[in-house]
């Protein structure tokens, strides 16, 4: 039997200025408004959970149906339904906070105003570290272009923000011809951070009914899963390399361990599990284990050391026997060979 070095394993990590105990974090609109999967996760364990999307006011989202499997993930159209702020802060938010549990409120709007007013109203809620700007969502004063897609509206809905009085991230869209000059403007517009990426369009047919799969009909819906995990992965390095000071959260197809340290790798501080726990509520909690597990095997001591490493020239392809000795010893790094048989972490 091989024995594994018990190496003691650093997971603290930042988004900006938001200091977390891991880089492992929930998804916004995979886990609720509240504490729903407090029965199979210690909440408090994971580095943050990203609430679902809240709009200043109640929003009855799309009709039914709004989930459609697909071969690699799903589409979603739920149509961003919730509570609104203020009911969550009354209902939601204390049951997070009994749990103890670091939030991240994530907000959207359809005006400029909506953003201001859902900021405002979250000024100094307890237990929340930073707001999450949702820019993917239709801009009623521009002919129902998503914010996300127009630099100039991003940075208005970001700008729009800033009385929250907390580091805001954007959440970008990939559906863009141009990421880097969305980021930019977002960036400069004061948000700390960028969460990356949002679903990328899609749609189903039902063709036994001759019609749309979904209830938003012809608005099809949003793609998630790991499917898009190589979209999202293009994005976090692209994003990394353009803004090398940025916050930057990775979401988008994260399952397993492995899934997370790629995430890192490309650039990413923190990242996002999302559509996995629809499988298995577990699914974050698992993804952290399999990390810290991934780290442990390769003598890697703090997970920050391997942020942004193929930037550095560290990682080396699956298979290849060049060990990047290097790049290893900058990264705190000690690689040793993994046995065969292992997990699905151990040949990443």
């Amino acid at each position: 039997m091989r024995a594994w070095p018990l190496t003691r394993v650093d997971l603290r990590t930042h988004v900006g200025s938001v200091l977390l105990p891991n880089p492992v974090l929930t998804a916004s609109g995979t886990a609720g408004h509240g504490a729903e999967l407090a029965a199979y996760v210690d909440l408090a364990s994971l580095g943050a959970v990203v609430v679902k999307s809240l709009c200043a006011d109640p929003w009855p989202g799309n009709p039914p149906p709004r989930i459609h499997e697909t071969p690699a993930g799903m589409l979603n159209s739920v149509g961003l339904q919730g509570p609104g702020v203020a009911a969550w802060l009354r209902d939601e938010l204390p049951v997070l906070n009994d749990r103890g549990a670091r939030v991240v409120a994530s907000i959207w709007g359809q005006h400029v105003d909506d953003y201001a007013r859902a900021a405002e109203m979250l000024a100094g809620a307890p237990g929340v570290v930073a707001v999450e700007v949702n820019v993917s969502c239709p801009n009623i004063e521009d002919r129902s272009r998503m914010f996300a897609h127009s630099p100039r509206a991003t940075a208005d809905a970001v700008t729009a923000t800033e009385s929250c009085g907390l580091p805001r991230w954007a959440k970008l869209s990939p559906n863009v011809s141009d990421l880097l000059e969305v980021a930019g403007a977002a960036l400069e517009a004061g948000a700390e951070a960028l969460v990356l990426v949002n679903t990328l369009l899609g749609m189903a047919v039902d063709v036994r009914g001759r019609s749309y799969a979904l209830g938003s009909g012809p608005g099809g819906g949003g793609l998630s899963g790991p499917a898009i995990r190589p979209v999202a992965l293009r994005a976090v390095h692209d994003c990394r390399a353009a803004f090398p000071d940025a916050g930057i959260v990775g979401v988008g197809g994260v399952a397993r361990g492995v899934d997370a340290v790629a995430m890192l790798m490309a650039g990413a501080d923190a990242l996002e599990v999302g559509t996995a726990t629809f499988r298995d509520p577990r699914a974050p909690a698992k993804v952290l284990a399999g990390l810290a597990r991934w780290c442990r095997r390769r003598g890697v001591r703090s997970a920050r050391s391997i942020v942004g490493a193929v930037h550095d020239g560290a990682g080396c392809a699956r298979g290849v026997e060049q060990r990047c000795l290097t790049s290893d010893q900058q990264h705190g790094v000690t690689r040793r060979s993994s046995p065969s048989g292992g997990d699905d972490d151990d040949h990443r």
